[in-house]
């Protein structure tokens, strides 16, 4: 179906926000897909100590927005992080824990798919529900206006914050080496930078942009720290666009070799989708202890 976006800059409408978020993320010509590159540094961090820098990461994403009719767009995503050499930026499948010394088998992450709704409200995580107040538990309608920042005549910054809190899909009590506890804290701070051009532009269903993404994040499970104090953080450039070409020459042949499935965006909604951690505990076996 033709879908009519909102090209009059309006930060506080909802339905310019939803418009000039999607056309971000993805192309709402169903027919295009988009992809997106984040390539970065993740860092340690523990108390008491200086930032350990422990390898690196190559995310990519296909992405294909499918309009529906109530007004909604359809995000319809698989994305894979593979973890890097930091220097060479070649891909790592043995990893050598800096604390301990001990070599562990990365595990890379291919989620497929990983989709969601895009609307004029905010998407909401499941503990924005909990309440003891039956009223303030119900899902709540939020208008979808995010935070964008000028700079000079041409530039606008899209800002995309979550802080989150969740039960953890590794139970500590069978993934001891693997799990963080219980629940999960994790927060994601992307920067989106654009053109004020594109925005305005009503040919453009797709907008080029150059940013930011950073995530806060327990030990990642493969690297065995268990519930040992700190926690790890992804810092890194990304960038979106219409092909291949803005995945790093090493992610695309590793993707070739090991998952070309990932190179296409999906065609059709399917699921469910689950996220790292859960694809993690259906696919891996606890480690045992160290001798």
């Amino acid at each position: 179906m033709s879908f009519k976006f909102e090209t009059k800059i309006d930060f506080k409408n909802p339905i310019w926000n939803r418009d000039a978020w999607s056309r971000i993320q993805g192309d709402l010509n169903p027919e295009n897909q988009k992809f997106s590159s984040v390539r970065g540094v993740i860092l340690g961090v523990k108390p008491g100590e200086a930032v350990k820098e422990l390898c690196g990461f190559d995310v990519f994403l296909a992405t294909r927005l499918v309009p529906l009719e109530d007004g909604t767009i359809r995000r319809l995503n698989k994305e894979v992080i593979f973890y890097t050499n930091t220097r060479t930026g070649e891909i790592i499948e043995k990893w050598t824990n800096p604390w301990t010394g001990e070599v562990v088998d990365v595990v890379q992450v291919k989620n497929d798919p990983f989709n969601y709704t895009i609307s004029d409200n905010l998407i909401l995580a499941p503990e924005d529900f909990k309440s003891a107040d039956p009223e303030k538990a119900k899902p709540r309608k939020i208008p979808l206006i995010f935070p964008w920042h000028e700079f000079g005549d041409n530039m606008i910054s899209l800002s995309t914050d979550m802080h989150l809190l969740y039960p953890n899909s590794l139970d500590p009590k069978k993934f001891v080496r693997e799990s963080s506890g219980s629940m999960v804290q994790v927060t994601e701070m992307m920067r989106y930078n654009v053109q004020r051009s594109d925005l305005e532009n009503p040919a453009l269903t797709s907008i080029p942009y150059s940013g930011t993404w950073a995530r806060i994040t327990p030990w990642l499970p493969w690297m065995l720290m268990g519930q040992q104090s700190g926690h790890v953080v992804y810092n890194g450039a990304m960038t979106g666009g219409p092909s291949t070409d803005i995945i790093s020459s090493q992610a695309l042949a590793y993707a070739k070799e090991n998952c070309p499935d990932f190179l296409e965006a999906p065609t059709e909604d399917y699921g469910p989708s689950h996220s790292s951690l859960e694809i993690y505990s259906r696919t891996q076996e606890p480690k045992p202890p160290l001798a």
